[in-house]
Order: structure tokens, then sequence, then C-alpha cells
């Protein structure tokens, strides 16, 4: 039934060679969203490859990461599909409680996921998500609420505390303009849900430049999986919140990826 849905929902479809764009007119946003894809071109077809989300951050959009990253070079070299959403400026990639018109998790999980399965067919134990800044913070959170869906999740200069966004970015709107001391700031940040991976024995990596905002946060945040004992790995090195370092990050993550990948043949 979901999949009808979706094909009803999808209004636009451009293909470019081993790229397509997508647009979807979902129920659960309050604008369109487009979807830029990434296939390898030395494959002949998607069914069986591995698929990667990689969300982008704050007043971004679906063509950040092509930006920073060559994002079809990152497919024909890696073999993987490469799936960038919009994130919608400001989504955080979460279902707002004060917006019944931006509810991205919703759309994400009920429309987007189950299509891009349908119309690509990659090997569905080697799904994976990352994402930088906003886009961090939206790869971790949706690999808490559902990580049966992935194989691994990363993050690169993520928001993973949202209190350290307080007053900025667009997050006070989203729920509902609460005071700092409100616990649903807690309720929708990473590190007070990460302890939800306890039972799950899955592995994921998030990184952050030592010049970075959010980088307390991060040290924060791995020393709670260190205590949680999380198959989590870390990379603190020099960098800021920029694009130089999410080039260099993103490579990190596509290496552990990869390495991942084949240690589980």
């Amino acid at each position: 039934m979901r999949f009808k849905l979706c094909a009803l929902m999808l209004f636009f479809c451009l293909r470019v060679g081993a790229q397509e764009q997508l647009v979807y007119n979902s129920k659960f946003l309050a604008k369109p969203d487009t979807v830029w894809v990434f296939k390898p071109k030395n494959k002949a077809a998607t069914e069986g490859l591995p698929m990667i989300f990689l969300l982008h951050g704050y007043s971004g959009s679906y063509k950040q990461w092509h930006s920073i990253m060559d994002a079809q070079k990152y497919a024909d070299d890696y073999g993987f599909v490469i799936v960038c959403p919009d994130g919608l400026y400001q989504s955080w990639y979460i279902n707002s409680p004060a917006k019944k018109d931006w509810q991205y998790e919703s759309f994400f999980f009920d429309e987007l996921f189950p299509d891009m399965l349908k119309r690509f067919n990659p090997d569905q134990k080697k799904v994976m998500i990352s994402g930088l800044s906003m886009g961090g913070h939206g790869a971790l959170y949706l690999f808490i609420k559902r990580p049966d869906l992935f194989l691994s999740a990363g993050s690169t200069s993520g928001g993973v505390q949202l209190t350290d966004a307080f007053g900025k970015y667009g997050l006070g709107d989203l729920l509902g303009n609460p005071s700092k001391e409100d616990d649903i700031w807690k309720k929708y940040s990473v590190i007070n849900n990460i302890d939800k991976l306890v039972a799950v024995d899955k592995p994921f990596i998030f990184d952050c430049g030592a010049g970075d905002f959010f980088y307390q946060s991060n040290n924060e945040l791995k020393q709670k999986c260190d205590q949680l004992k999380l198959k989590a790995t870390y990379i603190s090195q020099p960098g800021a919140h920029n694009r130089a370092y999410w080039a260099k990050s993103i490579k990190q993550q596509f290496d552990y990826f990869n390495k991942l990948l084949i240690e589980t043949k």
C-alpha cells in the first residue's frame, strides 16, 4: 500500500546518465522534496548494490553533498547507490511536535525509504546513512529510530546535542519554542537517545573537528558510547565546521563503510 502512495506522490523524475532527480509531493511535508540519486556508471544495474543516504546540513539542499565531494565519482569508486534527499533547509529530519506539516521522519520512513528500495532494489542488508551538521544529527537520529533498516550510520560535525543550537537554526520553531530547560530538547537529541542502541549491536561512526562549535558535545557522545559499550568509532581531528573538513571526513566515512561491507560478506 505504501508503494502505491509513493507512486502517487511522485510527480517529476529527471534522468541524466547515471543520475536521477526525483521530486516528492509528500503529505508529511509543507513543500516538495527533491532527491538526487547517483548510480555507479560501471554497473549495469543497481540491483544488489549497497545504498547510502547522505543528509545535508542546515540551510543546505539536496545539492550540498555533490558540491563537497563529487557524489558521482564516489558512486563510481565505491559502487554505492548514493541518495541525497533535501532536508528542506531546517527540518532537522524530525517529526515536529509543533508543525503538523513538518514531519520529516515520517516522510523518510513511510515514503522515501521504501520507494528507494523499490526503484533501485539495493541489497537491503547493505543500506547505510550519514550526514553533516544538521544531517549528522538526522542520520544518527534516524538510525536510532529504526536500526533494523541500516547496516551502519555516520555523522560528521553532527549537532548531537540540540541545545547547542538553542535560539538558532530554526530548531525553536520546530519544537514549539520551548525554554532551554525543557525536556523536549532531550527527547529529540541524539546524545539523550543513544542508549537505545545498547541491544542493537550495530557499528557506527561519527567525527568532529577540534575547532567545531559542536566538538564538546561530540566528545561527550563518545564518552557515553564508551560507557554503554556501543560499537562506535569516533574520530577527533583538526578542523572546523566547514566544507574543507567535510570533504576530508566523508572520505574517511566511505572507507569505514566499505571496510564494513567487506568484513560482513
